[in-house]
């Protein structure tokens, strides 16, 4: 037994370099729009490019409601977990010990006790402290809980890719999707640090199947199971006004769907670009369609990233030195003060908007499971904006010439830009 465990651990251990050598100097496509669309973003035409290109369905008749914040959308959520009737599915690369974490697990259990049928897929290494024995209660009552990617043998040449989604769809009826886990650092702070900045979406309408597809697809990996039938999978209703498009996406030789995604809006981007990402390391066919737009299209391009209060310096360190190339450029660069902010959006010409998973970095977009909503709603879309307008308020602008000042810290970010594929 114990030779067996060595061996493990070796094994775990070379295949641990072989992933970290490729994510650092494997293949990394250098992505550009071969003919930007001329037309509007919001034309029929442009719907369909998207939807075609990354292979999903735009669908309309969706209602979309955005919650700022963990008492918001964490509320929403234990409130439609309460309600369920049949299923609910929950897929997380985060779900920590903690409050909040035991008014799920006790809202969950509940539901199964009741005959609810519920389904967790989470992340190991995401949910590296949180034991097994912390779902026991659910599993006691009937639930399910399955690791994504542990440490099983047969496991350990995926052993980089993680599932990074966080999602949740109840009764087939209504989703959430965001970068919200499920972790007390977005209900009420850890260790004397404020409470994390974030957004998730509730969604009712033609996008919930689509949602529960990308759920389904984690769920066969990791039980064998398929999901099927009307509890899960409800067709033909419509709920509200907004058009979305449900991207999923998983790994396949350097390219995924929402890289796609986001490439194609910024290349088509025709008056402002918004970012708000907690982790901003694009890559280098990233930062030229970022270039182009606002040097040769005159697209306003602002990115909002965390300050000092950021959770991995590392990453925080590598962004800054992207900084100088962009800021030459006249994209504007503000770092958010009162905490970390941890918005994953992204606003297009004040009609398209994308909220998900998906950080602007490497890992995201190459080796993670990662699942995005975008949505054409000039309303919805001004929210978000106007919720990253105020978050601007709170933050610190970065210019060219205090980058360049702060000479004394260059040396030390550079040093750390060979790990921004792995952050």
């Amino acid at each position: 037994m114990h030779t067996a465990f060595i061996v493990i651990v070796l094994m775990a251990a070379g295949l641990t370099a072989l992933n970290l050598y490729l994510a650092l100097f494997g293949p990394n496509l250098r992505y550009h729009l071969e003919d930007p669309p001329t037309g509007t973003l919001d034309s029929d035409y442009f719907q369909r490019l998207l939807s075609t290109l990354t292979q999903s369905e735009i669908a309309g008749g969706n209602k979309i409601e955005i919650l700022r914040n963990g008492e918001h959308f964490y509320t929403a959520e234990l409130a439609e977990i309460r309600r369920a009737e049949h299923t609910i599915n929950l897929e997380a690369y985060i779900f920590h010990p903690g409050k909040i974490g035991i008014q799920f697990v006790e809202a969950l259990a509940e539901r199964a006790r009741a005959g609810v049928r519920v389904k967790l897929t989470l992340d190991y290494i995401g949910c590296f402290r949180t034991p097994r024995s912390y779902f026991k209660p659910l599993q006691d009552a009937g639930g399910q809980m399955n690791w994504y990617h542990s440490l099983r043998p047969d496991l350990l040449p995926q052993l980089n890719n993680r599932t990074h989604r966080e999602l949740m769809i109840v009764d087939g009826r209504v989703a959430f999707i965001g970068g919200a886990g499920i972790a007390d650092q977005w209900y009420t702070g850890e260790g004397g640090r404020a409470r994390w900045r974030d957004t998730v979406m509730r969604v009712e309408g033609p996008a919930v199947p689509s949602l529960q597809s990308v759920f389904a697809q984690n769920w066969l990996r990791v039980s064998g199971e398929i999901l099927s039938g009307h509890e899960y999978f409800q067709f033909g209703g419509t709920s509200g006004e907004t058009a979305a498009l449900v991207v999923g996406s998983t790994p396949a030789a350097g390219a995924t769907p929402a890289r796609i995604l986001f490439q194609t809006l910024i290349a088509s981007a025709k008056k402002q670009i918004y970012i708000s990402t907690p982790y901003f390391l694009p890559d280098r066919g990233a930062q030229t369609a970022i270039i182009q737009a606002a040097r040769e299209r005159g697209v306003q391009v602002k990115i909002l990233t965390p300050g000092t209060r950021s959770d991995q310096m590392v990453t925080r360190a590598s962004s800054r030195e992207l900084y100088g190339t962009l800021l030459k450029h006249g994209i504007s660069i503000h770092e958010y003060e009162p905490a970390m902010i941890h918005v994953k959006a992204m606003m297009i010409d004040q009609c398209w908007a994308v909220i998900g998973s998906t950080n602007f970095d490497y890992r995201s977009f190459n080796l993670n499971d990662e699942v995005n909503l975008a949505v054409l709603d000039e309303a919805l879309t001004q929210q978000l904006v106007q919720d990253f307008e105020a978050d601007l308020q709170q933050s610190r602008d970065i210019t060219y010439e205090t980058w360049r000042r702060k000479m004394r810290f260059r040396v030390a970010d550079r040093l750390m830009t060979i790990l921004e594929r792995q952050e």
